[in-house]
């Protein structure tokens, strides 16, 4: 299969299996997700990258493929009741295999990508689900690995947050996960990951849930 076909056939994925039961986390439903800096690098207008789908891993009219390890990264975004929050706009925006920044303002010395997009987007559908194909995050300098998502509904606003991977060794000392004051609140903006399935060419599967207000 060409890595368009691939493509192609990923971004058409149903969400299988889900319905409308509610996942484990859902006991906790009633706390919003915390909500965390930006950072430096959200897109400017002049730094969105022409292609803004939800495969972060390849680049429209190109053939390659992006660096690191492919990520599969889903989820729900839901109210403090449990219930889906559809037609929400979600946005992720991560640093590239190497530890640079799709963006301008990015003086790192650290490689370019040419086939990692950087940033994407996707509208949350009738359950809420969201999905991602990406990389899994690094860590560069004063940062543990992150992804930064940004979620805009007409009920809720906006909701600012990062997406932290449990077990990365920095985890411990970054300044931006330590902000926040609970432990509680530090797993809620931690997602586990585990391994993808034999048939699938991504090595990572995560599922990150949302909430986005009290319901």
């Amino acid at each position: 299969m060409s890595i368009e076909n691939g493509r192609r056939r990923w971004l058409g994925w149903s969400a299988l299996g889900i319905g409308g039961a509610l996942s484990p986390s859902a006991v906790w439903a009633a706390l919003k997700t915390p909500a965390m800096t930006e950072g430096p690098f959200y897109p400017r207008p002049q730094d969105l990258p022409l292609d803004q789908d939800n495969d972060l891993t390849t680049i429209a009219g190109k053939s390659g493929l992006a660096a690191g390890a492919l990520l599969d990264l889903s989820g729900r975004v839901i109210d403090g009741k449990g219930r889906p929050v559809r037609d929400a706009l979600v946005e992720i925006w991560q640093c590239n295999h190497f530890g640079r920044y799709h963006d301008g303002r990015d003086d790192s010395r650290a490689q370019r990508d040419p086939f990692f997009q950087g940033y994407g987007r996707f509208v949350t559908e009738t359950e809420g689900r969201y999905r991602f194909r990406t990389i899994r995050p690094v860590a560069y300098p004063g940062r543990t690995p992150h992804i930064h998502v940004k979620v805009t509904s007409r009920e809720y606003g906006v909701l600012t947050s990062q997406i932290f991977i449990a077990g990365e060794p920095g985890n411990d000392s970054d300044a931006v996960l330590r902000s926040l004051k609970t432990d509680a609140d530090r797993q809620r903006v931690t997602m586990a990951l585990t391994s993808g399935a034999a048939d699938s060419s991504a090595k990572w599967v995560g599922e990150f849930e949302i909430v986005v207000g009290i319901g």
